[in-house]
């Protein structure tokens, strides 16, 4: 994901001022020496969330960046970003490697709700900033308990609450069905679309089931879904279940107005693989370039990023 340059690094630049109480004395915080500042994260390369190790590519690449530009007040960025393969209990032990051994200064957009919750009390005890958080949940924006940690990407409840209007709006009396990870991912995304509906929830919402990201597959769930006669179908799932729900809708035969929740977007990572013509008529609310849609060839800033 690029960030604009100014942003990230002007973040940066404040926080390895503050990890240096008394420059004349050479006093510097944890990876911050004259010529470099170290940085850590977790990604998913392996495993099943891996469709989001592009994230951590794109990081690399954009510190690249910055160093072949002069790097920050003349020190390059030392990017160390490490598999966790989307399991929190490797979270924890990835990012204690980065933060006790490496002694990284900051965690950088590290991708996932329960891979950075797994973390969040670590890093704050610590004093570590848990930096642009991969994740829309809304437990990032809670600086009285969590003041070092911040989330970047929009509030997967504020993004429900738009789905939800949507709704009203198109199918006012329609039946809906939810298929949603059994975390606060999921939930933050359904309460968001119940804070909308309202009263209205109870009576429309005909249909639930959960998942678990280490499920294999989701075809029991879609079944179940689909027999229940919901003409609107709320999609909270990472890429890989996306992919798999839009095939199994397709192939039992139910074309409802299907909502897919912004994280399972990509052309490549979602769209191709279940199928173009699966995919048609598929709703979403969208805030990235994707980087293989043929809607933005020519867009300037997506150049930038390729």
């Amino acid at each position: 994901m690029l960030r604009p340059l100014g942003a990230v690094v002007g973040i940066i630049v404040a926080l390895s001022l503050l990890a240096q109480p008394a420059l004349a004395e050479k006093k510097y915080g944890p990876g911050v020496t004259d010529t470099s500042i170290k940085i850590g994260q977790t990604q998913p390369y392996s495993g099943f969330g891996s469709a989001y190790s592009t994230i951590g590519k794109a990081s690399a690449a954009y510190f690249a960046m910055v160093n072949d530009q002069g790097g920050i007040n003349g020190r390059k960025i030392d990017f160390l970003s490490w598999d966790d393969g989307f399991n929190p209990a490797k979270t924890v032990e990835q990012t204690r490697k980065l933060v006790e051994q490496e002694n990284v200064l900051l965690m950088f957009d590290s991708v996932g709700t329960p891979t950075n919750l797994s973390v969040q009390k670590y890093l704050n005890q610590r004093g570590i900033p848990q930096l642009f958080a991969g994740s829309g949940a809304t437990r990032w924006a809670d600086p009285q308990h969590f003041p070092w940690t911040i989330g970047w990407q929009p509030a997967y409840r504020t993004e429900g609450r738009v789905y939800g209007r949507y709704i009203l709006a198109a199918k006012p009396n329609g039946k809906v069905a939810a298929l949603y990870q059994d975390d606060d991912y999921g939930h933050d995304y359904l309460n968001g679309i119940r804070d909308v509906l309202g009263a209205k929830a109870d009576t429309m919402f005909v249909a639930r089931q959960t998942y678990a990201p280490t499920d294999p597959q989701v075809d029991s769930q879609l079944v179940f879904l689909a027999a229940s006669g919901a003409d609107v179908f709320v999609d909270i799932s990472q890429p890989k279940f996306t992919a798999m729900a839009i095939r199994k809708s397709w192939d039992l035969g139910w074309h409802p107005l299907h909502i897919v929740n912004s994280v399972s977007t990509s052309v490549d990572q979602v769209i191709r693989p279940a199928g173009f013509e699966k995919a048609k008529g598929l709703t979403a609310a969208i805030y990235q370039k994707g980087p293989t849609d043929p809607a933005w060839q020519g867009d300037a800033g997506l150049a930038a990023y390729l």
